[in-house]
């Protein structure tokens, strides 16, 4: 091979998403990715029958959508066409009703019950502002911001979960709908900021909804793949690397990798002091993931769930809270905080005629290889009596699974890092930038960097532009 301005060793969203950011600059770029494929995060395969196509790890994009970086790439012009749900989100409840996450503030605001005025006065601003605020909470540490748009996120989203839903809401409707937003954090609800989290899947909600593309999530991967191509990059798949040494030639390497990875291919080159940072990074809980085949869609008690992407299982706040306080704390959660996404509602493509899929995931304590397949399936019936009964076939895989798949799912963690106050803006060490390390030309790009975990290529975007500063 040749010399190249920028190698980039793997091909999820934000190795693409650096590819792309050094290529528009007009350099020579090559990605190297270690399976047959390009995407990490963003594949999609037939795990259960032929015809059911299931996606692996990120199913549902609304931090796509929101991404400012996302937003500067034709992915419709190489073959991704966006589905938006009917409705975002459900999240059912003992009573058999459940509450809905509309993307009209309105259809909120009368939806919701008596907390409908609060969480429109807690959301609407923050919804106006999203084009502010975007730059701000996906980025490293701002420099320069929107100093209202940030104080009005800034201030409840500091906030541990709990309070704030005691503070906002009155009624348990609103209180789980917002709990079971907050989990996607991964994090004890005690901690302060968990509420962000919460917000920004809100906000994203009302702002640009919570969409996937037709076909699965492998589409968005193999649209920046091919944008990339057009841009004249280059991209090898099946190489798995094992130490810089075996690169071709470049200017500068970025890495879409986390600490363990970049420990084994750097190896001595790193100094002592940096190595110790790398070694004591925190790796978070884990997911365990069942993908299903089913022979009909999942016969929820409450319609609202029937015309919903994504389900939000697990009851109420106090439920939701109490199953991400085990995890978190290496314990097994005896009702467990389901994720669920039924893409074949409204993708045709999804499962052969009359056929389902669904995706469903728990959190489990890292590096778990407990089987949580009967805890999850007795979580859906409960709010879905007869859903085993349309199950035709399951596809398992525990915390050690996901990590033999991706080793940058170490333990399990998807997030590849703890996204708490101490490890969001200073992931994986304390540099500035963060994407830079003390060996010239080596920047990390994944997203064990600043905004963290998410399908956005925010990581990428940030990492390339160092690069290019010092290319």
């Amino acid at each position: 091979m040749g010399n190249y301005d920028a190698v980039v060793v793997g091909s999820g969203p934000n190795g693409l998403a650096a590819a792309i950011t050094i290529a528009r600059a007009g350099r020579s770029v090559l990605v190297i990715e270690a399976k047959e494929t390009v995407g990490g995060g963003t594949r999609t395969l037939e795990l259960t029958l032929p015809g059911f196509r299931h996606d692996i790890c990120a199913a549902i994009h609304p931090l796509a959508l929101g991404s400012p970086f996302f937003r500067t790439l034709p992915l419709e012009r190489f073959g991704v066409e966006w589905v938006q749900p009917e409705i975002p989100l459900a999240h059912p409840l003992d009573d058999d009703s459940a509450v809905g996450l509309y993307r009209s503030l309105t259809q909120m605001a009368s939806s919701i019950g008596r907390d409908g005025a609060s969480w429109v006065r807690l959301f609407g601003p923050l919804v106006a502002d999203w084009q502010k605020l975007a730059p701000a909470l996906l980025g490293p540490l701002p420099l320069t911001v929107h100093l209202p748009a940030l104080a009005r996120f800034g201030i409840p989203g500091g906030l541990p979960a709990p309070l704030l839903s005691r503070l906002f809401f009155r009624e348990e409707r609103a209180r789980a709908l917002f709990a079971g937003l907050v989990a996607h954090s991964f994090l004890d609800f005690r901690q302060l900021f968990t509420s962000s989290f919460g917000l920004v899947l809100g906000i994203l909600a009302h702002a640009v909804g919570w969409p996937f593309p037709q076909g699965g999530s492998q589409a968005i991967a193999d649209a920046m793949a091919a944008y990339l191509r057009a841009l004249g990059g280059d991209i090898v798949a099946g190489w798995q690397v094992q130490s810089l040494d075996e690169l071709p030639p470049s200017r500068t390497i970025l890495l879409d990798v986390t600490p363990r990875q970049i420990l084994r291919l750097a190896g001595s080159r790193l100094p002592a002091g940096y190595r110790r940072r790398l070694e004591r990074y925190r790796y978070g809980p884990g997911v365990h993931k069942v993908d299903y085949a089913l022979s009909d869609p999942v016969p929820w008690r409450a319609a609202i769930c029937r015309r919903a992407g994504t389900v939000h299982v697990g009851g109420a706040l106090a439920e939701i809270a109490a199953s991400e306080k085990a995890t978190s704390s290496g314990q097994i959660p005896e009702r467990p905080y389901v994720l669920v996404a039924q893409q074949s509602l409204f993708d045709r493509t999804r499962a052969p005629a009359g056929k389902h899929t669904l995706w469903a995931y728990c959190h489990t304590p890292h590096g778990s290889t407990i089987d949580m397949t009967e805890a999850m399936e007795a979580q859906i019936e409960r709010f879905a009596p007869g859903f085993q009964d349309t199950i035709l076939a399951r596809a398992v895989h525990n915390n050690a699974d996901y990590e033999r798949y991706n080793p940058n799912y170490v333990g399990g963690d998807i997030n590849s890092g703890v996204q708490d106050l101490r490890q969001l803006w200073t992931r994986p060490a304390l540099r500035f930038p963060p994407y830079s390390t003390p060996i010239p030309g080596l920047y990390l790009c994944s997203s064990s960097t600043p905004p963290g975990g998410g399908v956005h290529g925010m990581c990428g975007f940030h990492a390339a532009r160092a690069a290019l500063k010092r290319l």
